[in-house]
C-alpha cells in the first residue's frame, strides 16, 4: 500500500477490484491494480494540495471469497493502520467494481464518510450497508456488461430514500474499465471526495478551484 504525508486532515482509501472467488496472490501488474494506481496518483495530484493523504490498498489475494470476504479483512487492516498514522480523520474510500463492493461493507466504520462507487460490483444489495449518515457516490458506464448498472441505479435510489446523501451519475456508451473518458473518472471523484470532506470542515475547496477542476 503507498501512503501520502504523516499527516493529514483526512484520508482516501483506493480499493481496486478483483473476482468472485480466487486464492491466486494480487500482483502490482494485474489490471485492476494498474488501473486504480492510475486513479490514486490522480486523486493524490489533486487532493494532495489540501494536504489529504491517498493511499491505494493491493488485497493479498484476488477474491471476494465469500464467507470470508478476504478483501474486507485487507482494507480494515489498512484502515486501523491510517488511524494510527494519521489520527480520527475522516476517511473517503473509492472502490471499483468488486473495490466497491469492499467499500460498501465498509461504510459503517465510525470515520469514513464517504463512499465512491465506480461500477460497482453490487450482488447481493451491498449498497443498503451505507448508513444513512455517509455521502454516496455511484458512477457506471452504461453500456457495463461485467457489473450491472441498473442495479447499483436501484440501490442508490433505495439508499437516498433512507436519507444517504447518494447520487447515481451514468456514462452513456462506457463500459466497465473507466477508459472511456478516463480524466472524467477522476475528475468526478475527486470532486466528490472534496466536497465531502468540505461538509465535514477538514478542508475548504473555493469557487476558482472548482471551476478548475471541472475544466
Amino acid at each position: 500500500m503507498d501512503n501520502g504525508s504523516a499527516t493529514a486532515p483526512a484520508y482516501v482509501l483506493v480499493l481496486p477490484g478483483g473476482k468472485p472467488r480466487s486464492a491466486a496472490p494480487s500482483r502490482f501488474w494485474h489490471l485492476s491494480n494498474l488501473r486504480m494506481a492510475w486513479m490514486a496518483r490522480s486523486l493524490r495530484s489533486t487532493l494532495g494540495r489540501h494536504g489529504i493523504a491517498v493511499a491505494r490498498l493491493q488485497y493479498r489475494v484476488r477474491g471476494w471469497n465469500a464467507p470470508d470476504n478476504s478483501p474486507v479483512h485487507d482494507a480494515r487492516i489498512a484502515l486501523e493502520r491510517a488511524r494510527l498514522r494519521f489520527g480520527d480523520v475522516p476517511v473517503a474510500v473509492v472502490g471499483h467494481s468488486m473495490g466497491g463492493r469492499v467499500a460498501a461493507h465498509l461504510a459503517a466504520v465510525h470515520n469514513v464518510r464517504a463512499v465512491a462507487a465506480l461500477a460497482p460490483w453490487w450482488p447481493e444489495s451491498d449498497g443498503d450497508l451505507v448508513p444513512a449518515d455517509r455521502s454516496l457516490m455511484v458512477v457506471h458506464g452504461t453500456a457495463d456488461r461485467w457489473t450491472d448498472p441498473t442495479s447499483s441505479r436501484v440501490q442508490t435510489e433505495r439508499a437516498l430514500a433512507r436519507g444517504v446523501n447518494a447520487s447515481w451519475t451514468p456514462l452513456t456508451g462506457a463500459g466497465h474499465f473507466m477508459l472511456t473518458r478516463p480524466r472524467w473518472w477522476h475528475r468526478i471523484t475527486a470532486d466528490f471526495v472534496l466536497d465531502a470532506f468540505a461538509a465535514e470542515g477538514v478542508v475548504t475547496a473555493t469557487t476558482d478551484q472548482k471551476a478548475g477542476r471541472n475544466a
